[in-house]
């Protein structure tokens, strides 16, 4: 709790008038609502007949509530009046709860600063465990016939080369015969008319 300072003189007497100015709107909220209270009894019979009693009374009960409403009115103003004086010249106080604030969001920002990093060492143990493993699957699964792509062309180009040259010795040497081809036999056209027949 801060030390009381001293304060001016002027700050003190503006300080006693406020005190002054509560205690007499609450002595007068309490003794005209004491009064309204003691309005309402009824009392017996009296010089005065009962509706001059009773018109009396209401207007006694209409008084008191205004002065009820008028110091309610004055401790609003007072409270309000308080606050400026708290504003314009309390600074230490208002000092201090700046620098309370400005501690607490302090400490907000470094527990998140931790948890920012505990975070950021979890992902990157948690990413360079993924990398291995998706490394060391990747690499069982290679089939041992995988080649590149510059390497799989050449053998492709190498195989077509074999395939040409072992068909073209094929293609040159006929199959052996039992025997000599026979002769083809002549064709007669129709229109050349009869000719010499052959005898077997």
């Amino acid at each position: 709790m801060a030390q009381q300072r001293a304060l001016p003189q002027s700050k003190e007497t503006l300080l006693q008038s406020y005190n002054k100015r509560l205690k007499d709107d609450v002595k007068s909220i309490m003794d005209n609502f004491t009064e309204i209270i003691k309005t309402a009894k009824i009392e017996d019979e009296t010089q005065v007949s009962r509706a001059t009693q009773g018109e009396q009374d209401n207007y006694e009960m209409h008084v008191r509530a205004a002065n009820i409403v008028r110091a309610g009115e004055s401790l609003m103003k007072l409270v309000s009046d308080l606050k400026q004086f708290l504003i314009l010249n309390d600074f230490p106080s208002v000092n201090e709860a700046i620098d309370q604030r400005n501690q607490q969001l302090r400490a907000l920002q470094e527990e998140c600063d931790r948890k920012l990093i505990t975070l950021r060492d979890e992902i990157s143990i948690d990413l360079y465990e993924l990398e291995e493993e998706y490394y060391s699957s990747s690499s069982s699964l290679c089939e041992a016939n995988d080649l590149p792509l510059c390497e799989a062309y050449w053998r492709l180009d190498l195989d077509t080369d074999t395939a040409d040259g072992l068909s073209a010795p094929l293609l040159a040497s006929p199959e052996p015969s039992a025997g000599p081809l026979p002769a083809a036999a002549p064709s007669h056209s129709h229109a050349s008319g009869p000719g010499p027949t052959e005898h077997a």
